[in-house]
């Protein structure tokens, strides 16, 4: 299958990006490389460095003419679009409605666009939360995710183009960025590999649903073959705290650093925990790694920086 992939040099649509390449497809990456990094990139794979609303990119769909477009280009970050939310919707509305709108043009068969559960909910009336669960997002981040989704169901219905959306709880892995503010395990694993001090923001007893980047990866290569649109949960259905988080690390690190508390940050849930039942049901997917493991993979690969 010719299969383009935007974001494909970033954190998750590089796993997602290599999962298709060893499952023998044909990949186009479209990166701008703001987060992504080239050496992420399969071998085997096209990158074309452009950004999602780049005027020529509609050659890049005349060209490779895929038959499915997986769309993890993204701006990630929740506290960026709080303080930001006009760039937030332009690079995560706009630029997703102008990869829709080539999809449409070039005839693409089925579009897999990565959402988010954890921030697309709001706070939680009922846990752990399936997809029926009332949507009131707390951050322009998840305001622009649902807008997004509604876009695509628009999309499925007028034009006919498949669309599934794959809600994702907190991921984390390898490749993560530690540097930026979301993202804890990386964070946390970087700066405890190199003593260096971890603020908690909030009291940490806030919870967080976190699901292995792998699995993700792998929840993206079973929804190829499925005739199945709408919305997915992506998440293991566990709720852990950053405290938690904080003292595995710890332990997997042998450090010495404290646990130093910083104020609650704006537009974060305090309670995130996702249903999986549709995933299992639908996708015969559920995850693999667990946490502790999860975590060990990914502190391994941040001591190698």
């Amino acid at each position: 299958m010719r299969i383009l992939v935007t974001g494909g040099a970033g954190f998750i649509g590089s796993h997602v990006a290599e999962a298709y390449v060893e499952a023998g497809h044909e990949v186009v990456i479209v990166d701008d490389l703001s987060h992504g990094r080239k050496e992420h990139v399969p071998r085997s794979a096209r990158l074309y460095i452009m950004d999602i609303q780049d005027k020529g990119l509609g050659q890049v769909f005349d060209k490779h003419r895929p038959e499915l477009v997986n769309h993890h280009a993204a701006q990630v970050n929740v506290r960026e679009s709080v303080k930001d939310p006009i760039n937030d919707a332009r690079v995560n509305i706009l630029g997703s409605l102008n990869i829709l709108k080539l999809s449409i043009e070039a005839g693409v068969k089925k579009f897999i666009f990565a959402s988010t559960g954890g921030a697309i909910y709001g706070n939680q009336e009922y846990f752990p939360a399936d997809e029926n669960h009332p949507t009131r997002p707390l951050s322009p981040y998840g305001i622009a995710k649902l807008t997004v989704e509604k876009y695509l169901y628009f999309s499925q219905k007028t034009h006919g183009l498949s669309c599934l959306a794959l809600r994702y709880s907190n991921v984390y892995g390898p490749r993560q960025d530690p540097y930026g503010e979301g993202g804890v395990i990386a964070i946390f694993s970087e700066r405890m590999w190199h003593n260096k001090p971890v603020i908690i923001n909030g009291s940490g007893e806030q919870t967080r649903d976190f699901v292995y980047v792998q699995d993700v990866a792998r929840a993206n290569l079973l929804a190829l073959d499925r005739d199945i649109s709408g919305e997915i949960n992506i998440a293991t259905g566990k709720e852990v705290s950053v405290n938690k988080i904080f003292q595995v690390i710890r332990e997997i690190t042998a450090s010495n650093v404290d646990n130093n508390h910083g104020p609650a940050k704006p537009g974060e849930n305090f309670r995130s925990v996702l249903d999986i039942n549709r995933a299992r049901k639908e996708l015969n997917w559920k995850p693999e790694v667990a946490l502790e493991q999860g975590i060990k993979l990914t502190a391994q690969f941040f001591r190698r920086m």
